[in-house]
């Protein structure tokens, strides 16, 4: 795309429809859509009960109204003010690109869509600069975007250029069909057992109860999540305990894999969020910088093809300096 061409432009507003499940009965209304739009702030999802752009079963109710099994959601994101994400000339590391889709290994540090506090600066940014023919369904500030990866998480996302191929994606994360493998390194918390080789977890889920910036697998209500998990290799210290683990995730719960490896007293190394006081028993090198987690690999159906497609992103530089450091400072027998 050229700088000199007009900026990707979508000013329709956004709708989405939720059906409440069984599991979120009795939820306010302000909690659920937190959990069911999780890239939305929570202060912006009150904004718009309030302005009554939120239906649930057809009429605007208050932030704390408890939802019921089977009730219809409607959330009506108005166009915003200033709707347009500029283009911004920033490289992509990309993987495949055809009509229809583009798949890239995201960079940690790197921002996916522009938010309060994130106008630019984005993937989304970037992506503009790179094409115009991105899905519109994502909405202005989501074009294109049908999952998403935490701003310091690195590895492979695919991007949607078309409506069609949005939707296809779409009901392929609804339905589990997206197999995603990520390589993580944790560290043992003081006292805790060893991780077995490899396991399971099945757990609910939701937002912690007294940490709101955080969510939890040790919550009485909320949706299941599930990650098969399978340890690749062990490091130990005099006062140290780490694993290099291949987490597949079966559901897509914001923070999953953070949340299971913290709850099960093996926090994501660099994990200012779910790391906690134990990250003080760990040596400074074992930090990276940024938490120690990196999509690995991402296999999809093409939506237009019918074929699968697997695609790897190989661990970048900082963890792999992390992975030697971890190798050299071994002393395990």
């Amino acid at each position: 795309m050229n700088d000199s061409e007009p900026p990707f432009i979508l000013s329709r507003p956004v709708k989405r429809t939720f059906t409440v499940d069984p599991e979120s009965e009795g939820q306010r209304l302000d909690v659920f859509l937190s959990c069911a739009l999780c890239s939305l702030s929570r202060s912006y999802l009150k904004k718009l009960i309030d302005g009554k752009h939120v239906l649930v079963g057809g009429r605007s109710v208050r932030a704390a109204h408890k939802i019921r099994a089977g009730e219809l959601v409607e959330v009506r994101e108005p166009p915003l003010a200033d709707p347009e994400p500029r283009p911004e000339p920033r490289p992509l590391s990309v993987l495949h690109e055809d009509s229809d889709l583009l798949i890239i290994d995201k960079p940690p540090g790197l921002v996916v869509h522009p938010a309060p506090g994130n106008p630019d600066g984005t993937l989304v940014n970037a992506l503009l600069h790179h094409c115009r023919d991105l899905s519109g369904i994502g909405g202005v500030r989501r074009p294109g975007i049908v999952h998403r990866l935490d701003r310091d998480t690195s590895g492979v996302m695919v991007v949607t250029k078309s409506d069609f191929a949005h939707r296809h994606l779409a009901n392929q994360f609804r339905g589990h069909q997206v197999l995603k493998v990520y390589i993580a390194f944790a560290g043992r918390r003081p006292n805790a057992g060893e991780l077995p080789a490899q396991g399971s977890f099945s757990t609910l889920f939701g937002r912690h109860p007294v940490h709101r910036k955080r969510f939890s697998s040790k919550v009485e209500r909320g949706k299941k999540a599930e990650s098969a998990y399978r340890v690749l290799r062990r490091y130990a210290g005099e006062s140290w305990s780490a694993v290099k683990v291949q987490m597949k995730p079966r559901t897509g719960r914001t923070h999953q894999i953070r949340v299971h490896l913290a709850d099960a007293d093996h926090p994501v190394l660099g994990d200012k969020l779910y790391g906690g006081r134990s990250a003080r028993v760990f040596p400074d090198w074992l930090f990276p910088g940024r938490q120690a987690l990196h999509a690995h690999r991402l296999t999809i159906v093409h939506p237009a093809s019918g074929e699968s497609l697997e695609f790897t992103a190989p661990l970048p530089e900082d963890l792999l300096e992390l992975e030697q450091r971890l190798k050299q400072a071994d002393d395990r027998p």
